[in-house]
């Protein structure tokens, strides 16, 4: 039997060694009616085969819940809550629990989180990758025991495992127009790692906004960090200090969208007559702030309930590999439209 097909039971362990479930069940517990040499024999092979017992089976209980495990890279942001609220409104209605995993946008707790669902014996996981993961050792582990898993914003393994994006470039190049269209010619985009593909998605549509509209591809003006408000509000403030500043910030999400709002005022600058900015972000808050936000907005809840319906069909059995993608939406309020150009865009 080989270890990579699926999670391996006592069942697995018993028949590979022609003893009983019980003999294999009281050899890992050590029990003093099992002789050394046979306790000997099946934890050498339970290490072999990545045997993980599993806590919440006790014997063959009919009542034994149903666990969805899901890791996400930073659960204080609205837009995780949101999907964590979707995937547990659609895993409630199919009789399925969640438990969560706030990653902290660090690979170690990540792979930890994933790796603590797998010994959980979860019916699936759901994930979003953290922004330093790039090793991806724990997700090909899932691949080859052949546990359900379904990623949600940051992906990878397209081909191995099904997925639900947004249309980040599409909403990205939109947005870029619109700044364009409205006075702005010097448009920055800041955004984070530039392994995370949906960095690299946004970043595309900004691009191509660009090359369509013959404006010159400025790199000083593509500022790709990690996510994290203080480096963000340090790297916008150092933009906004070169001679030739830009005079338009399209920011990849709430993180860096408020730390770019924030370094503009600090600056003394008006928003939008100097600088004009839309964000990636939640629609609650980029409502709420002065002036208020033009803003991408996610439909953070249909992402979480779509990742959820995808996982469970794959629980289920399906074994197709789905790319569900969730349209973004362009919010136009305060923050994107030049003095001069307002009037022209209410009568468009």
């Amino acid at each position: 039997m080989s270890a990579n097909k699926h999670r391996t039971s006592l069942k697995d362990l018993a028949k590979e060694l022609g003893v009983s479930i019980a003999t294999v069940s009281r050899a890992l517990r050590n029990s003093p009616e099992i002789g050394k040499d046979m306790q000997e024999k099946v934890k050498d092979l339970a290490q072999k085969l990545n045997y993980r017992p599993n806590p919440f089976a006790q014997g063959l209980r009919k009542d034994a819940p149903k666990i969805i495990g899901v890791v996400v890279p930073n659960l204080l942001t609205h837009y995780y809550a949101a999907v964590l609220d979707g995937i547990e409104e659609e895993a409630t209605k199919s009789g399925y629990s969640v438990i969560s995993a706030n990653s902290h946008e660090d690979f170690n707790a990540e792979a930890k989180a994933i790796d603590n669902f797998i010994s959980m014996h979860v019916e699936g996981i759901i994930a979003c990758l953290a922004q330093s993961t790039t090793d991806y050792a724990h997700y090909e582990e899932i691949a080859k025991m052949g546990i359900p898993l379904v990623f949600f914003g940051r992906t990878y393994m397209t081909d191995k495992f099904s997925s639900v994006t947004a249309n980040g470039d599409e909403a990205a190049q939109l947005a870029t127009q619109h700044l364009i269209d409205h006075g702005s010619k010097r448009i920055a985009f800041i955004g984070g790692p530039n392994h995370l593909d949906m960095v690299r998605r946004r970043k595309h549509g900004y691009l191509e906004a660009l090359r369509e509209n013959k404006i010159p591809i400025d790199r000083e003006l593509v500022s790709c960090d990690i996510i994290d408000y203080d480096v963000a509000l340090k790297n916008t403030t150092t933009l906004l200090q070169k001679p030739n500043r830009p005079d338009a910030i399209l920011a990849f999400n709430d993180i860096i969208t408020f730390a770019a709002f924030t370094a503009v005022k600090d600056m003394g600058l008006n928003i939008p007559e100097d600088v004009a900015i839309i964000g990636f972000t939640d629609d609650a808050h980029a409502a709420y702030v002065t002036p208020r936000l033009s803003a991408i907005v996610d439909q953070s809840k249909l992402m979480g309930q779509t990742a959820c319906s995808l996982l469970l069909k794959a629980v289920g059995g399906d074994k197709t590999i789905y790319k569900k993608i969730v349209p973004q939406k362009l919010v136009i309020r305060d923050t994107s439209i030049k003095t001069g150009k307002a009037e022209a865009a209410r009568k468009s």
